[in-house]
C-alpha cells in the first residue's frame, strides 16, 4: 500500500463510486469552504496501481499557527478493512503533523445500530460498532452531540423498488389526506433560479428569527447554487398559492356540499348529514373570507407560503434547508413540497429521501419532538450515523481544547 496526495480530478472519479459518497465529500464543498479561508488536500491509498481509500481534508489556520484538519464525511473507504483503515489514519498523522496540524476530525457516512421508525434499535439489524471501537483504538475522541458540525441523526425513506401509488398507501393517513387535500387547494411548487434566492434567504431569515437558529447569509446559497446547480445537484424551491384559483377551488367545494344538502330528504335521519355538510360550508365560506383579506391587505393575487433546498446527488434527495412564512403556516404548504421531491426521486431512480436532521435519541421524546413527527408522517426510518471523532496530532490539541473550554 502506498499513501500520496491525489489531484481533484482523481479524489473526483474515486468519490463518485464510492458507496459512502455524499454532498459534503464532493469536491465542491472544499470551494464553499475556501471562501472562509480554509485549504484543500486531497489524499489517499494505493494498492496495485488502483485507489482504495481517499479524503478531502480541509484545513483552518487556529492559535499559535497550528492548523485544524477537517474530513466533512471522510473517509471514503472500507471501515470494516481494520489493516487499511489502521494504516491510512496513521499515515494521515504523519501527514498533518508536517503540515503543522494539531488534530484531524471526521464524521463518516456510516450507520451505528439500524433503528426503525420509532428510533428503536431493530433487533439483528446493523451494527457498526466494530468501527467506532477501532477508531477509539486508533486514537479518535468521540465529540459530544452538541459539539458536532454535522447531523448525526437524520429521518429517511426507502424509494428503491417503490411507485408512487405503493409510498401514498405506506403513509400515516393524516399526511396521505393533507397531499390530496393541498394538491386540490392552488398551491404551485416552483423551482427557483440564481436570481431569485434572495426571496428563499428571506423565508429562512423570518424562520430563523422565529425558532432561534441562525440564517446563512444569501452568498452561502448563491455559492451553492453556483457550485452544484449546472449538474442538477441542488434544488432551490419556493411554494407558492394562488388566491384566485384558491377561492375559486373552494367556491366549488361549497357548491358540492350544497347540492348535497339540497338533495336529503326532510326524514329524521338527515339531521346528522345536514348538520356536518352545514358545518363544513361554514369552514368553507370562511376560508374565503381569509383569502380575501390577505388579498386585500397584501394587494396580491399570489402570496409566497414556503421555500426548501434539497441536494440530489445519488443515491439520495436530500432535504437540506426549509423556511416558512409563519402566518401562512395553516396552508400546510412543506407537505407538497416533499412528495413532489419524493415523486422526483422516485422517476429518476434515487433510492433514498432523506428527511436529514431530527434530535438525537427520538425514541425519548427529545426537545423539537414536532419536527420528526412530521417527517415519520412520510413513513421510514430513523438513521443514526457513528458520529464525529478527533484524533490528536501534536500536544497542542489539549492546550486548544483548554482555551475552547475558557471561552465557551
Amino acid at each position: 500500500m502506498k499513501f500520496r496526495e491525489l489531484t481533484e480530478e482523481e479524489y473526483r472519479s474515486f468519490w463518485e463510486n464510492h458507496p459512502l459518497k455524499t454532498f459534503l465529500s464532493a469536491p465542491e464543498i472544499s470551494k464553499l469552504r475556501e471562501e472562509s479561508n480554509w485549504n484543500t488536500n486531497f489524499v489517499g491509498v494505493e494498492e496495485n496501481n488502483k485507489i482504495v481509500a481517499a479524503t478531502m481534508l480541509l484545513s483552518h489556520l487556529r492559535h499559535f499557527n497550528k492548523y485544524e484538519f477537517y474530513s466533512p464525511r471522510g473517509y471514503l473507504i472500507d471501515f470494516n478493512n481494520k489493516e487499511l483503515v489502521d494504516y491510512f489514519t496513521n499515515e494521515l498523522k504523519k501527514y498533518i503533523k508536517e503540515k503543522n496540524g494539531y488534530v484531524l476530525r471526521i464524521d463518516p457516512y456510516i450507520i451505528y445500530k439500524e433503528r426503525d421508525i420509532n428510533g428503536d434499535i431493530v433487533e439483528g439489524g446493523v451494527d457498526n460498532s466494530k468501527v467506532v471501537d477501532n477508531l477509539l483504538s486508533l486514537g479518535f475522541k468521540k465529540v459530544p452531540i452538541p459539539n458536532r458540525e454535522q447531523v448525526s441523526w437524520m429521518f429517511s425513506l426507502g424509494l428503491e423498488g417503490k411507485d408512487e401509488e405503493t409510498i401514498l398507501k405506506e403513509m400515516k393517513s393524516s399526511t396521505r389526506n393533507k397531499i390530496r387535500k393541498i394538491e386540490k387547494t392552488g398551491i404551485e411548487v416552483n423551482e427557483i433560479g440564481y436570481d431569485e434566492l434572495d426571496r428563499f434567504q428571506s423565508i429562512m431569515e423570518e424562520t430563523s428569527k422565529r425558532k432561534g437558529f441562525s440564517n446563512r447569509k444569501l452568498s452561502y446559497y448563491q455559492n451553492m447554487y453556483k457550485l452544484f446547480h449546472d449538474k442538477g445537484e441542488v434544488k432551490f424551491f419556493i411554494t407558492e398559492l394562488n388566491l384566485n384559483t384558491y377561492i375559486s377551488n373552494i367556491e366549488g367545494d361549497i357548491k358540492e356540499r350544497q347540492d348535497k344538502l339540497n338533495s336529503l330528504g326532510e326524514a329524521k335521519y338527515n339531521d346528522g348529514a345536514k348538520k356536518n355538510l352545514n358545518n363544513e360550508i361554514e369552514s368553507l365560506t370562511k376560508r374565503i373570507e381569509e383569502a380575501k383579506n390577505i388579498k386585500n391587505e397584501k394587494n396580491t393575487d399570489r402570496i409566497t407560503l414556503s421555500g426548501s433546498m434539497f441536494m440530489l446527488i445519488k443515491p439520495e434527495v436530500i432535504y437540506l434547508s426549509s423556511g416558512n412564512y409563519e402566518e401562512y403556516l395553516k396552508f400546510d404548504s412543506q407537505y407538497l413540497i416533499q412528495w413532489e421531491l419524493i415523486k422526483y426521486g422516485i422517476a429518476n431512480g434515487f433510492k433514498k429521501h432523506n428527511f436529514y436532521g431530527i434530535p438525537e435519541n427520538i425514541n425519548t421524546h427529545p426537545k423539537d419532538y414536532g419536527i420528526y413527527e412530521f417527517k415519520r408522517g412520510f413513513n421510514g426510518y430513523v438513521e443514526e450515523l457513528i458520529g464525529e471523532f478527533e484524533l490528536p496530532i501534536s500536544g497542542y490539541y489539549k492546550l486548544f481544547k483548554l482555551i475552547h473550554k475558557i471561552k465557551k
